[in-house]
C-alpha cells in the first residue's frame, strides 16, 4: 500500500520546493512570501492529522485512505484554474487541501508498516517503503529544471497546470484501485493484549502520559521543519554561492541531492536490520547538526558539498522517529500515529523563519535547521539512555516483546524443572524410607525366627 502512494506524496512535496523559486519569478514575490506554499502544505498536517487518526479509529483505515485520496485529487485539480488565472492565493489554498489528503494517507500507511511484522525490523521496513519516494524526490526537480526554468516556461505557469492535472488523475486511479483492495484492519486492542501477555503495560497510562510518543512528536516537528527548510531553499542556496550556476542548473543539482538522500535511505535499511534504531538516529542526528552548520559557513563548492552530505544523513530520520514514537503504544497506537504525523507540521514553521534570514543571506540561513536537528538528536540520545537504564545498552536491534516472551518461557521452564526436582527428591526420600522399613522388617522377622517367636 505504502509503495503505491509514497512516490506521489514525495512528488507533491518536492515539486513545491522548486515551485518556491519559480513563483518568485512569475509572481515577483520574495523568498519569504514564496514559503507560504510550505506553510499551507505542512500546516495542513499539523491541523488535519489528529482528525485523520480519529476518523480511522471510528471508520477504519480503508475509508480513511479513500478520504485522503479524494482530498488529494481535489486539491490537485484546482491547481489548473489557479495557474490559468495566475492566482498565488489559489495555489496556497489548493496546497492546503493536498496536505490534508496526504496527512490522512501518512497516518494509515505508516501505522500498517510499523505494526504488521516484527517490531525488531519496523524502522527498516518503514525506511524501505519510503525509499520508493526516491524516484519522485528527484523527478520533481529534474522536471522543473527541464520544463519550469527554461524558455518561456521560466516566466509562465503553463506547464504547472498540466503537471497537476496529471497528478489529480493519478490520485483518482489510485482511489479506484484501493476500492478493490482487501485491506485488513489493524486491531490496536490485539496489540495491547500481546504487550500485556509479556508484562508490558505502558498503555495502561493515559495517552498524555505516553512520553516517548509526546516527545517523539516534538522531535518529528523539529526534524521535519529542518528538513523542509533545507530543501525549500536549496535552489536559492546553490545559485547564491556565486560559482556561476543558474536556476536551471541549481534545480538539476537539487535532484542530485535527492538522489543522495534516496541512496542514504536504502543504506539505512541495511544498517537498521542490525543496529539499534535509537543509537543509529543519535549518530545521524549529530552528523546532521554538524553539516547544517558547515553548510551555513562553508563558501562556494565546499558549502554545496556539505549540503549534499546533509541530505545523506537526513535519510533515515523521519521513519525512525515515527517507529520510536509509536513503539509499544498498544491501545493508543492510532492516536500516537496521528500525533507523530502531526509533527510533519513543523515544515510550516521553519521555512518562513529560514527565508526571513535568506532574504539577506541565504548561506547563513542554514543555521536555522541546525536547531531542529539538535532537538531530534536530544530525543534519540534520551531514548538510548532510557533503554540503557532499564535493560542495558543496546547495540543490536531487537524485539522487546519477543525477548520478554523468551525470558518468561525460560523462567517457566526453570520453575517446572525445580518443581520436578523437588518432586523427584521427595519421591527418593519416600522410597528410601520404604526400603529402610522393609529391611528393618526383614531383620525383625529373622530375629523373631531365631528366638522362636
Amino acid at each position: 500500500m505504502s509503495n503505491l502512494y509514497h512516490p506521489f506524496t514525495c512528488y507533491a512535496g518536492q515539486l513545491l520546493d522548486v515551485l518556491n523559486s519559480h513563483f518568485q519569478t512569475v509572481f515577483g514575490i520574495t523568498k519569504l512570501q514564496s514559503t507560504l506554499l510550505q506553510l499551507a502544505y505542512f500546516g495542513a498536517y499539523f491541523i488535519f492529522a489528529p482528525f485523520a487518526g480519529m476518523f480511522m479509529d471510528r471508520y477504519g483505515y480503508k475509508k480513511g485512505i479513500h478520504a485522503g485520496l479524494t482530498l488529494y485529487s481535489l486539491g490537485a485539480i484546482f491547481f489548473w484554474p489557479s495557474a490559468k488565472f495566475e492566482k498565488y492565493a489559489g495555489f496556497v489554498g489548493c496546497t492546503f487541501v493536498i496536505g490534508c489528503g496526504l496527512s490522512t494517507l501518512e497516518v494509515a500507511a505508516n501505522s500498517y508498516i510499523a505494526v504488521l511484522g516484527s517490531p525488531k525490523f519496523a524502522a527498516a521496513r518503514l525506511n524501505f517503503s519510503q525509499g520508493f519516494q526516491g524516484v519522485a524526490s528527484f523527478a520533481g526537480p529534474m522536471i522543473a529544471s527541464r520544463w519550469f526554468f527554461t524558455g518561456k516556461n521560466a516566466t509562465t505557469l503553463d506547464t504547472v497546470q498540466w503537471v497537476y492535472l496529471a497528478v489529480a488523475a493519478l490520485g483518482a486511479v489510485l482511489n479506484i484501485l484501493f476500492y478493490f483492495c482487501d485491506l485488513p484492519e489493524i486491531n490496536q486492542f490485539a496489540l495491547a493484549e500481546e504487550m500485556h501477555e509479556v508484562g508490558l503495560k505502558t498503555d495502561d497510562e493515559p495517552f498524555w502520559k505516553q512520553y516517548r510518543c509526546i516527545f517523539g512528536w516534538v522531535a518529528q516537528t523539529a526534524y521535519t521543519g529542518a528538513q523542509v527548510g533545507v530543501a525549500s531553499l536549496t535552489v536559492n542556496y546553490i545559485v547564491d554561492q556565486n560559482i556561476g550556476i543558474n536556476k536551471s542548473q541549481a534545480s538539476q543539482l537539487f535532484s542530485y541531492c535527492q538522489i543522495t538522500f534516496t541512496v542514504g535511505r536504502f543504506i539505512g535499511v541495511g544498517l537498521l536490520n542490525y543496529l539499534d534504531p535509537a543509537l543509529l538516529l543519535s549518530i545521524y542526528g549529530v552528523m546532521c547538526s554538524a553539516f547544517a552548520m558547515a553548510t551555513a559557513f562553508a563558501p562556494g563548492k565546499a558549502g554545496i558539498g556539505c549540503l549534499f552530505t546533509l541530505f545523506f544523513f537526513e535519510s533515515i530520520c523521519y521513519p525512525v522517529i515515527f517507529t520510536l514514537g509509536t513503539k509499544n503504544l498498544g491501545k493508543h497506537t492510532k492516536k500516537g500515529s496521528g500525533l507523530i504525523v502531526m509533527g510533519v507540521g513543523g515544515g510550516a514553521w521553519y521555512p518562513p523563519a529560514q527565508a526571513s534570514i535568506a532574504d539577506r543571506n541565504t548561506r547563513l540561513s542554514y543555521v536555522v535547521p541546525f536547531t531542529g536537528y539538535a532537538a531530534m538528536t536530544m530525543y534519540a540520545v534520551g531514548i538510548v539512555i532510557d533503554q540503557t537504564i532499564k535493560g542495558g545498552f543496546r547495540f543490536r536491534t531487537g524485539d522487546e516483546i519477543e525477548e520478554r516472551r523468551h525470558e518468561l518461557e525460560g523462567s517457566k521452564l526453570a520453575s517446572d524443572s525445580t518443581t520436578d526436582e523437588k518432586r523427584s527428591s521427595k519421591e527418593s526420600v519416600q522410597q528410601f524410607e520404604r526400603v529402610e522399613q522393609a529391611e528393618k522388617l526383614v531383620a525383625y522377622r529373622g530375629l523373631a525366627g531365631d528366638v522362636g517367636l
